[in-house]
């Protein structure tokens, strides 16, 4: 299980992320979000990331221009569309900067099935995306509101490797472990507030998600 870490803004707590040995991290860069970043803060977010671990740019309908820019400034690997953007828009945006993505689908109990999450995931598959996340719908935010929604809609025939969000922590993580999923994105779980990771809750977390890898445990105590 591939587990990313979301919602960055201090230095320390990517520093421990990656000795935790989380495979990716994530950074926000849409303005209305608690946990967004700047250039400026990114830049040094990102350059403290080691080599193997993925720097993620999720964005939430980003114009054109303001997405080259970041590009250009920022050297992410995935870029992360979160917002209302169409299988035809992301591939057009990914391509103009030369970036693997994926979508995020918030999905809505109230509206869909496994069948309906199926036909839609396949149809960013055929614009080229790597992989399809699934959070929570919530009528008033584009993610990161720590809602869980009914994993039953998963589909276990799905064109893309499945990451799952939504609601996420320590507690509840190992329950993911017989879902049809490839990796697992969490932010507000292991945060002490908005955008501040809580170095014990990243710990138990990935402890919970990799247990083979913590069997031999060597990470300091003090992480």
């Amino acid at each position: 299980m591939h587990v990313k870490f979301c919602g960055f803004t201090q230095l320390s707590d990517i520093q421990t992320a990656a000795q935790l040995g989380a495979d990716a991290v994530g950074l926000v860069f849409y303005p209305l979000s608690p946990r967004a970043v700047t250039i400026e803060q990114a830049q040094t977010l990102s350059a403290a990331v080691p080599a193997f671990v993925s720097v993620v740019a999720l964005v939430v309908n980003m114009p054109k221009e303001e997405l080259v820019k970041l590009a250009n400034d920022v050297p992410f690997d995935i870029l992360q569309f979160h917002g209302d953007e169409t299988p035809e828009q992301c591939e057009q945006l990914a391509s103009r900067v030369n970036k693997r993505w994926i979508k995020a689908l918030r999905i809505n109990a109230e509206q869909d099935t496994p069948d309906s999450v199926r036909a839609q995931i396949a149809q960013f598959a055929d614009a080229g995306a790597s992989s399809i996340l699934l959070d929570a719908y919530h009528q008033a935010a584009y993610g990161g509101t720590g809602q869980r929604f009914d994993w039953s809609l998963i589909p276990h025939d799905s064109a893309l490797p499945i990451v799952l969000a939504g609601g996420l922590d320590a507690q509840n993580v190992a329950e993911t472990s017989n879902l049809p999923i490839y990796g697992v994105d969490v932010s507000g779980g292991i945060e002490v507030d908005k955008g501040k990771k809580d170095a014990a809750k990243m710990r138990a977390f990935m402890k919970a998600v990799k247990r083979d890898r913590w069997q031999n445990a060597t990470v300091t105590d003090a992480i």
